[in-house]
């Protein structure tokens, strides 16, 4: 036999016995297994080898390369797209995505690639935070999302599973049209964080759009062996169901959004799955949702298997300030009032921490349930209490007082205050207005990378503290002299809530479309619409001339057959409205950050910071900065924070290991004193959170500098060994 093939034949069945093998004890604990380390979503690991001695001589063990080549072909993706994955570590085998998410299997000690799989072109592109490993037996697969795709991928040949679904994959739309009254199918639907598997049964969540076109947020449960559904438990529920009556009649029917995007977590000794739920659409206008809006801002029990619901602690009545659940709650078991006790902990974008008894859904904590102000925009109808967790204290400020005014520099200060005294905002439940209000809740406190919590109970979460303006305006063309174009109409209904009604959107997150036809043209931003970018969903539902008639309204290139008045004419009838029922009454105007005249938050620092709290009394440990400024801090401003996006890791080496950074740095901190022991330059900036395992007695450390975010795109893995 040919010297060659048999290697080839000898490797193959070295790598198949150990992926097939059965995983020893300590193998199982030196795996990182599950997005968050464990299907709990600890981010904790018991491995210890690195510590607070030796975490110095930390260096590269190897990298591994996932950036891909822009597609020519397709004008939409000729943008480099960053990596938001937090890989899992199963048997020795690290699986992740690369920026145009194939997935990929590596060596984990050397990050040697095994093989990589590439979904259909047809999938539309959407962020991707995770993976899910599943086996029974010889049978072991990958299950993760591109776009409105489900796949299930065999985990040691990398080839599709085509006895789940339709030849290997599952649409994310099924089991959301029950009843609704407008076609849901063409409406975007993806997942951005992994779902959990329960023996048999695949549980997932979604993301859809924020605006009126949102689909439905229903969280499903797939047989994780035949695709099949399994169960539906209705986010905005129907008739006969609890719930139904904190809705107006029928919203079911319209109205979308209440989705788990975050990700979930699973008592598997309970059978129970925990997530948190976002605010109903459109963001920011409620008028067409009168009521608490049950299940919208909730923290939520499921049965695993049946998707009944055990219990459910609505954090936020009829949200009018996006404050959606932003990353899976953690499950773990602190002291209460001398005995143990097991416990959900959800952390908010507007800063707080809830805990709650795993059983029963109550806080351990007080939690006071206050007036608030009602003076809503017309039609609207503000809920007159919401919640206050007493303990812990909030994460981040909650109200943006005159004494937060930026302090950077005198020529800051005056220019943030001369805003400040045209839009202050007094309690951070001010209804949105017209004329504009402060407020604090979008990306950040808590945001999407999660939190870490170690054994005795201390809880590890990075916070960012930045307030945004937020301007609305009506939307009906009752006050203009002219009809609106048909594609404004479309802008207005479709990307004002995100890019604001004046274009000029906020950093890199939401991007300015004023000056759009400078970096892009009109093919280019037709893929764009058909397959999303990054966090902005597809707008596949939209026909072509709607597409075109947007891209006309964009590039500033109308011309007059794009006006209602013209289509009427053309038609006899008004223009069709595709894919979604309504137009709120209000949109955007203005959505951006608040900031000072050179794009720092227009704030006092820290602007960023990682915290640490005793679960057990509700007290806070320390609280630092995480991040800086280069360029301030050698102007001798004391070290600022920056946002962050990915979160922390901690482990029994007495360490907390967080990159996401616009520094693009990833550090360790004394998990006891927060001090910063080791740090690293990124050759990009690794927005995801870092993972540890064990293989051949070597711990390793590993992050996906994916880049993005306003900073330089990148595309490696990078695995930290010591020495």
């Amino acid at each position: 036999m040919n010297k060659i093939l048999l290697t080839g034949l000898l490797l193959a069945t070295v790598f198949l016995y150990s992926i097939n093998k059965k995983p020893k004890a300590t193998e199982v604990e030196s795996d990182w297994p599950a997005y968050g380390g464990n299907k709990a979503g600890n981010r904790y690991s018991a491995l210890s080898q690195i510590n607070t001695e030796n975490v110095k001589k930390l260096e590269v063990a190897w990298m591994y390369d996932a950036s891909e080549k822009p597609d020519p072909a397709d004008p939409g993706r000729k943008r480099g797209r960053a990596i938001q994955c937090q890989p899992i570590v199963v048997h020795g085998v690290l699986y992740g995505t690369t920026p145009e998410l194939k997935l990929f299997a590596l060596k984990a000690g050397t990050g040697e690639q095994l093989w990589k799989f590439e979904p259909s072109k047809n999938d539309k592109l959407n962020s991707n935070r995770g993976v899910v490993y599943w086996e029974n037996g010889r049978d072991k697969r990958i299950l993760y999302t591109v776009g409105s795709s489900l796949y299930a991928v065999n985990a040691v040949t990398g080839e599709r599973v085509t006895s789940f679904g339709n030849g290997g994959t599952v649409d994310l739309h099924a089991g959301l049209s029950t009843n609704m009254d407008h076609d849901v199918s063409v409406l975007s639907v993806n997942a951005t964080s992994p779902g959990i598997v329960f023996q048999n049964t695949f549980i997932i969540g979604s993301s859809v759009s924020e605006s009126a076109d949102a689909a439905p947020g229903h969280v499903r449960a797939f047989d994780v062996v035949t695709g099949k559904l399994k169960w539906v438990f209705h986010t905005i529920p129907q008739p006969g169901e609890f719930g139904y009556e904190t809705w107006p009649k029928d919203a079911y029917k319209k109205i979308g959004a209440v989705n788990n995007w975050s990700g979930l977590s699973l008592d598997e000794k309970r059978g129970v799955v925990y997530f948190g739920t976002g605010s109903p659409a459109s963001d920011f206008y409620g008028g067409m949702r009168e009521g608490a809006n049950l299940f919208a801002n909730c923290i939520m029990a499921l049965d695993a298997q049946t998707g009944k619901m055990k219990w459910y602690y609505q954090t936020i009545h009829h949200d009018l300030w996006d404050r959606d659940h932003p990353s899976p709650p953690n499950l773990t078991t602190i002291k209460h009032k001398g005995k143990k006790l097991d416990v959900v902990v959800q952390a908010t974008k507007d800063g707080v921490v809830y805990v709650l008894d795993r059983d029963k859904g109550t806080s351990i904590f007080p939690v006071e349930e206050r007036p608030v102000p009602t003076g809503g925009l017309p039609g609207e109808h503000p809920y007159p209490t919401q919640k206050y967790p007493l303990k812990p204290l909030p994460l981040s400020r909650q109200v943006y007082t005159e004494d937060d005014i930026t302090n950077i520099s005198p020529e800051a200060h005056a220019y943030v205050k001369e805003r400040f005294l045209k839009i202050k905002t007094d309690d951070k439940f001010t209804p949105p207005n017209t004329t504009g209000t402060l407020l604090f809740g979008y990306s950040g406190g808590a945001e999407w990378g999660g939190n870490a919590v170690d054994p005795d109970g201390v809880f590890y979460q990075n916070v960012n503290e930045e307030p945004w303006e937020l301007v609305m305006m009506d939307a009906s063309e009752k006050k203009l002299a002219a009809p609106r174009s048909m594609g404004n109409n479309l802008y207005l209904a479709n990307c004002a809530a995100c890019h604001g009604q004046d274009r000029k959107g906020s950093g890199p997150e939401l991007p300015a479309l004023a000056d759009i036809g400078k970096k892009l043209n009109a093919a280019a931003i037709k893929s764009i619409l058909k397959t999303g970018s990054g966090r902005m969903p597809s707008f596949s539902h939209l026909s072509d001339k709607e597409h075109d008639a947007l891209i006309a309204f964009l590039l500033n290139t109308e011309t007059g057959q794009n006006s209602p008045s013209a289509a009427r004419a053309e038609t006899g009838k008004e223009p069709k409205k595709t894919g979604f029922p309504f137009m709120p009454a209000y949109v955007s105007k203005v959505w951006q950050r608040f900031t000072d005249q050179d794009g720092y938050p227009g704030i006092k620092p820290p602007w960023g910071t990682l915290n640490a709290i005793d679960l057990n009394t509700g007290e806070y440990l320390w609280r630092v900065p995480l991040g800086e400024y280069p360029e301030l801090t050698k102007k001798g401003i004391p070290v600022t924070g920056t946002d962050s996006y990915g979160g922390p890791l901690v482990t029994a080496g007495g360490l907390v290991f967080i990159a996401g950074t616009k520094d693009e740095r990833i550090r360790a901190f004394d998990k006891k004193t927060g001090k910063v022991i080791w740090e690293y330059q990124l050759p990009a900036g690794g927005f995801a959170t870092p993972i540890t395992y064990q293989i051949d007695g070597k711990q390793y450390v590993v992050i996906a500098a994916g880049g993005g975010r306003g900073q330089k795109i990148g595309g490696n893995y990078i695995a930290f060994s010591l020495k």
